[in-house]
């Protein structure tokens, strides 16, 4: 891979983030805790490697690809197709591109393998791959080279983003169960418990989607290593945002993932180069219980939670608000506070306790 675990920098630095504390405690003094925003500010300040994180150009860009499983039947007769879902999201249809818009987040949406041809579209990325993955209960959904070369289109998507937060998401038919996919295989996870849907979830679909998934889990039961099982399970759209995940971490941006999807791609990326996930806020668009467990192989809970159940990525850009004031709590300088430096002071052998600085 292009980008290396050695360009990934963890965000560990102590002396930092003293003074990104101190610095929130002075604020505290005069206008009290502000709760849950203020670790949240120290981490943008850490993935920053500033005390004044600001942010630039947001970006919002889901990852739309079909999966060769969609044939089993595991999508409702009701649902829309992975087609219609892009060029509803492309025409401002699902509240998610609404939301983007009114708050001046940059939307794109990345053709990676829809199984039909999509119109071209000021906001449509197409990097399609193939015309979706094959049924990874039959074969391995993706060849080794398809694989790499999704990584790889991603890697050019991260590269080429303006700004310096993105909102990573995916979407088609067949991608939750490609990630639940993953997920179980790269964490030992039992599957079942990361595809329950929602407490009333009817148990012959459920048990529809273990034959399927089990079948599939069987035809690749001796694959371990991170791009074989990429290969074997998932989407197009994981690839990719494995890419892009990638570079964003290299450059110390800030990554919003959203749904089962993105934190199967994020554990991806992980196993590549493991610093990646200092560079993550997690946010949901849906209350699904799987999610709550790939939630919980991250050890992270989401920012919000509304009792959505709505596209993924919708959840991340209600939250941006959020992130924006958590930064603000670095960045807006009190009247009559002396702005101070954007970086610590280095310790010395005559400095015994944090700088000062706003």
């Amino acid at each position: 891979m292009a980008v290396s675990r050695s360009l990934i920098a963890s965000t560990s630095n102590p002396l930092l983030e003293r003074s990104l504390m101190e610095k929130l405690a002075r604020r505290a003094e005069a206008a009290g805790s502000l709760g849950e925003l203020e670790p949240l500010a120290v981490r943008l300040g850490l993935m920053q490697n500033s005390l004044r994180p600001r942010f630039r150009d947001p970006q919002l860009v889901v990852f739309a690809a079909d999966h060769g499983m969609a044939v089993d039947g595991i999508q409702a007769p009701a649902h829309r197709s992975t087609h219609g879902q892009v060029n509803h999201l492309l025409n401002g249809q699902l509240p998610m591109a609404v939301f983007a818009r009114i708050q001046q987040i940059a939307l794109t949406v990345v053709d990676c393998g829809v199984a039909e041809d999509i119109n071209a579209h000021e906001r449509l990325l197409m990097r399609k791959i193939a015309h979706g993955t094959r049924n990874a209960r039959v074969s391995s959904a993706m060849t080794l080279d398809q694989a790499h070369a999704a990584m790889r289109a991603g890697m050019e998507i991260g590269e080429a983003l303006r700004g310096n937060m993105l909102i990573c998401a995916g979407i088609g038919v067949g991608s939750h169960l490609s990630a639940a996919l993953v997920l179980s295989r790269l964490t030992d996870s039992p599957v079942r418990d990361l595809l329950v849907s929602c407490p009333g979830m009817d148990p012959a679909a459920l048990e529809h989607q273990l034959v399927i998934v089990q079948g599939a889990q069987a035809r690749h039961r001796e694959l371990s290593e991170s791009v074989e099982v990429l290969a074997a399970f998932g989407g197009f759209e994981l690839a990719m945002m494995v890419g892009v995940m990638l570079v964003a971490a290299s450059k110390r941006h800030l990554m919003m993932v959203d749904g089962m999807a993105a934190c199967a791609a994020l554990m991806l990326a992980s196993r590549i180069a493991p610093p990646v996930t200092d560079y993550c806020v997690f946010c949901r668009s849906h209350g699904h219980p799987g999610l709550d467990k790939a939630l919980q192989l991250f050890r992270a809970s989401a920012l919000l939670e509304l009792g959505m159940d709505s596209t993924d990525g919708t959840g991340a850009t209600l939250a941006w608000p959020l992130v924006r004031s958590a930064a603000a709590l670095l960045t807006e300088v009190a009247d009559g506070e002396d702005p101070g430096p954007s970086r610590p002071t280095p310790m010395t052998e005559n400095t015994r306790s944090a700088p000062s600085a706003a």
